[in-house]
């Protein structure tokens, strides 16, 4: 029997607390995501720099910060926790208990949004979808009462979106969670 040459790697911790209002979900860790304890440490995933361009984190953060992500009401999470160097070598029954797990994570703690980031997500979390295209933004799909919103891969390696087209989908996401703020004034 032949031994896979790719080591056993930690998984990767969820950063999810009480009250988060987004759960950003990838498919599974990379091996640097692994090798650092980190969600997108990939060297060309622009994941962190998206966050901070579009708004929805106030200050420049890397992958090293991912811990502060529920300070401004933000989690993330993986479907598959098994770390690899890419998503072919995940086997079919991976998806299907990471489905499972992320739905009673969505259902336990409650985002307002849950946040998809990549096309592929999607599809791996709804493989019963078989036609039409996946658009970026809001899915009429919902877990529990979360609204479904499907971002980029933001991987280096994916060439299916320009950086403006990624950060046209991030800036729509910090949109339709930006707190609302109270009318204070009153018109007479």
């Amino acid at each position: 029997m032949a031994r896979s040459l790719i080591p056993v790697l930690p998984p990767l911790r969820d950063r999810i607390r009480p009250g988060v209002r987004v759960l950003f979900v990838g498919i599974n860790p990379g091996v640097r995501s692994a090798l650092t304890g980190h969600h997108f440490a990939g060297f060309s995933n622009r994941f962190w720099t998206l966050l901070y361009e579009s708004g929805l984190v106030p200050e420049r953060i890397g992958y090293e910060d991912d811990v502060r992500l529920p300070e401004w009401g933000y989690g993330i999470t993986n479907i598959v926790p098994r770390a690899t160097p890419g998503i072919d070598t995940l086997q079919p029954h991976e998806y299907v208990t990471g489905r499972s797990k992320l739905r009673r994570k969505v259902l336990r703690y409650q985002p307002v949004v849950v946040a998809l980031v990549g096309v592929t997500v999607f599809r791996a979390l709804f493989p019963e979808r078989k036609s039409g295209a996946v658009t970026l933004g809001v899915q009429t799909e919902k877990i529990g009462g979360s609204t479904l919103f499907v971002l980029p891969n933001t991987s280096g390696r994916n060439a299916n979106f320009t950086y403006a087209e990624m950060l046209d989908a991030f800036r729509a996401l910090e949109l339709l969670t930006r707190p609302r703020r109270k009318d204070t004034e009153h018109t007479e």
